[in-house]
Order: C-alpha cells, then structure tokens, then sequence
C-alpha cells in the first residue's frame, strides 16, 4: 500500500472529457494540492514545493492538456526528464477514452470541445486532440480508459489507486436523485424523502444544499438534525465492523426527489462530522456534476 504522507507529485493528462476533472477532484478530497493547466515552465517550481521542507504541500497533483499554450505540450516530456534528473520525478498518468464514448459524454452535457473553435467538428476535434497528446501518452507511467466507468467508478479507482493509507478506511459520501436511479455499488443507501424539501421555497429552488440559505433553512428543521444524528449514530457504530472484514472503502448514498438540496446537504453534513474521525474522506454530487 502506498504512502499517503509520501512526497509526491502526479501529472494527470488526458482526452477532453476522459475523465481528468474529476480524477483532479478526487485527489483534491484526499489531500493533494491541485493545479489544472498550470504553464509546463512553473512546474518545477512548484516541484520544489516538496523538498523544500517548510510545511508546503506534500502531495501535488497537475493537470495538463490541450488548452495549454504555445508549446507546453510539446515541451512537457522535458519538464518530466527535468524533474526526475534532480530527484523528484512526477507520476504521469492519462485518461482517455474510446471516441464514440466522447462523443456521446460531449452530446449528453452539451459542452464545447476545446478545439471546436478551429472550425473542427467534434470527431475531428477529438483526432487533433490524440495527435497533440500521443507525446505524453506514449511516456505515461499510467493509461486509465474511462470508456466503461461512470464517474462513481472512476472516482473510486482514483482513491483506491492514489489515495488509500494502509491503516485506514476511506469513505466517500454521495448524494443523488431517486428519480435518476440508485447509485452503482453503494454499501448504505438512505432515503431522505421524508424529510422538509426547500425545493418548495421559491427563494430555496435554485439553490443546492451547499448554500448557505438552504443550510439554514434545514438546520432549523428538528426531523433534519434528528435524521442526520441517527445517521452518524448508524455509522460510527457499524463502520468499525467493515475495518474488521479489511475494507478500505465504503460508499454512503443519500437520495431524495432531485438530488440538490437535502441529500446534498445531508452529504456535506456527514462528510465535516467523519472527517474529524477519519483521514480520508470524499464527497461526490451527482446530481450536481
């Protein structure tokens, strides 16, 4: 098992829409310090981070891909050689994924490629990204192909990958729509229907339950506050037993109607009170992301 308290620095690159945001985000929850598209020249800079010795981060995580400009990617190999001849070589890992798999990801969240506006359509956009990228492929310690993973999945095999300790157990809180389904392999699964729904305030309905307004308006909510203390209560009683079997990763789902404002305050919730008691702790939204 690796060191979680180990210098390290990873350099995440990859296909647009192949998963990289959110391997960045999984890392951010578990401690790293995240950059994405930070010119390839201020990398080793930040490297020095690491040796420097006077309490700086411990863990760095780069995102590097086509929006870089000018030369960067052509110059990145060298930026790595640089970083390995003096003694902090960085982990480089890419994601990518098969096109028919972009291109359906593209169309569902009707986002623009980042090399769409050279006139590209989205296939050809996705064939110029390959070429511009083959130079960090080729020398990436570690390909990930996102093609059949969901973010939930990929999330867990970024933790499971990166960020476990080996005396620990790792928890990832998710919030999510009823409506939309259960989430993949989930341990628990909580139901928060019941509960007070601040979709039916006007002023509350655009918001999520990361806003301060909806928090508020729950934390006045004495079935809330009940609801949520029964749930650490559960867990602080059960996860112990999953540290027994030798789990090192455990999934609590919280649902309700749309996935915006209670499950996903009760995930935010849950996530500040366990990771006073645990070392590693995620959140993921689906219905947010």
């Amino acid at each position: 098992m690796i060191d979680a308290n180990a210098p390290r620095l990873m350099v995440l690159s990859g296909l647009s829409g192949g998963g990289k945001t959110v391997a960045l985000r999984t890392l951010e929850d578990l401690g790293f310090y995240c950059v994405d598209n930070l010119p390839a020249a201020l990398i080793p800079a930040l490297a020095d981070a690491l040796t420097a010795g006077n309490g700086g981060p411990r863990r760095i995580a780069v995102g590097i891909d086509v929006r870089a400009q000018g030369d960067d990617l052509t110059r990145m190999p060298g930026v790595l050689a640089q970083l390995a001849a003096a003694g902090t070589p960085a982990e480089l890992v890419f994601l990518h994924a098969r096109d028919e798999v972009l291109i359906k990801r593209y169309s569902e969240t009707r986002r623009r490629h980042p090399l769409s506006a050279q006139g590209l359509s989205l296939a050809g956009a996705i064939a110029r990204e390959r070429t511009l990228l083959k130079p960090l492929s080729a020398i990436a310690e570690r390909q990930i192909d996102t093609s059949e993973l969901n973010v939930h999945q990929l999330r867990r095999l970024i933790a499971t990958s990166y960020g476990l300790r080996g005396d620990g157990l790792t928890l990832l809180f998710e919030s999510f729509a009823f409506r939309r389904g259960l989430p993949p392999d989930a341990d628990f699964v909580f139901d928060a229907r019941c509960l007070p729904n601040p979709h039916w305030d006007p002023a509350l309905r655009p918001l999520s339950g990361r806003d301060a307004a909806v928090r508020t308006y729950l934390e006045a909510q004495p079935l809330v506050q009940q609801f949520t203390q029964d749930l650490q209560q559960m867990l602080e009683h059960w996860l112990p037993h999953f540290v027994q079997e030798d789990r090192s990763y455990v999934t609590v789902s919280i649902g309700c109607t749309g996935g915006r404002h209670r499950s996903v305050y009760l995930a935010e919730r849950l996530t500040e009170h366990f990771r006073e008691r645990h070392t590693q702790v995620l959140t993921f939204h689906r219905e947010l992301e």
